[in-house]
């Protein structure tokens, strides 16, 4: 038995996210037909995390066990052949037995895209949000600091169903090593490094964040969010076509 670990990147605009779904295009899903057709065996491959439908990822994780004798480059290029074009194995390599894609991992990053000039070119709009109105986006800066530490993220977590089932810790408390916002020309962009994320936990930052920008809030109301521990507490959820998963650490 061989615990083959993969590297993955995607644009996540047609699919229904990344955890398999019956009657829908998955990642999750789409890789488990791929590795079937090589192996001929029955595998669901395991992500470091369940990103939501339309959100893309530069570096997604996954493992799955095989008895495959199949060498690892060849994983490679048999599944990109296999693949869709907005999905590509970037990497196949020999894990440890007990590495684990999702309970191995340390830390992930996620980036979020947001376009501010007036017009977005039609080749951008898959992949950030377009927000031209105005925003003090020093404030937040600010603002995205402020999170940054041990808290208790329920009020920017939304409702999962999955969690119920057992296979993830129930305790909203998670570690954010870093958390801030950096213009780069016509983009505004957010980076965020943390131990693990709650559903849609990086979109609804983002949703605040930019409450703070148009004014709506002030910094100093991020304290009170999160002390809330109510999702109707915090902004809406920013668009999923601006959110990128770029990195897990283990």
């Amino acid at each position: 038995m061989r615990n083959l670990k993969l590297i993955v990147s995607y644009d996540g605009t047609d699919f229904a996210g990344w955890q398999v779904q019956p009657d829908a295009a998955t990642i999750q899903g789409t890789l488990a037909s791929a590795v079937g057709r090589i192996t001929g065996e029955k595998v669901l491959p395991q992500g470091s995390g369940r990103t939501d439908a339309g959100v893309h990822a530069l570096a997604q994780v996954a493992t799955f066990i095989t008895e495959s004798s199949v060498p690892t480059a060849n994983f490679v290029k048999a599944l990109n052949d296999i693949l869709p074009a907005s999905v590509r194995v970037l990497e196949v390599t020999e894990a440890a037995a007990n590495f684990h894609a999702r309970k191995s991992a340390l830390s992930k990053t996620y980036r979020y895209h947001i376009y501010r000039a007036p017009i977005c070119p039609p080749f951008l709009a898959r992949y950030v949000w377009h927000y031209p109105y105005p925003l003090h986006e020093s404030a937040m800066a600010q603002a995205a600091s402020l999170v940054e530490g041990e808290h208790d993220f329920t009020s920017f977590a939304a409702v999962d169903p999955e969690r119920s089932r057992g296979d993830e810790p129930l305790s909203n408390l998670r570690q954010i090593f870093s958390s801030q916002w950096v213009r780069d020309n016509d983009e505004f962009v957010y980076t965020v490094k943390g131990s693990g994320f709650l559903h849609h936990m990086v979109r609804n930052l983002v949703g605040t964040f930019t409450l703070v920008g148009k004014g709506t809030l002030g910094c100093g109301d991020l304290i009170r969010i999160l002390a809330a521990r109510s999702r109707s507490a915090a902004g809406a959820t920013a668009p999923a076509s601006g959110l990128y998963l770029t990195n897990v650490e283990y």
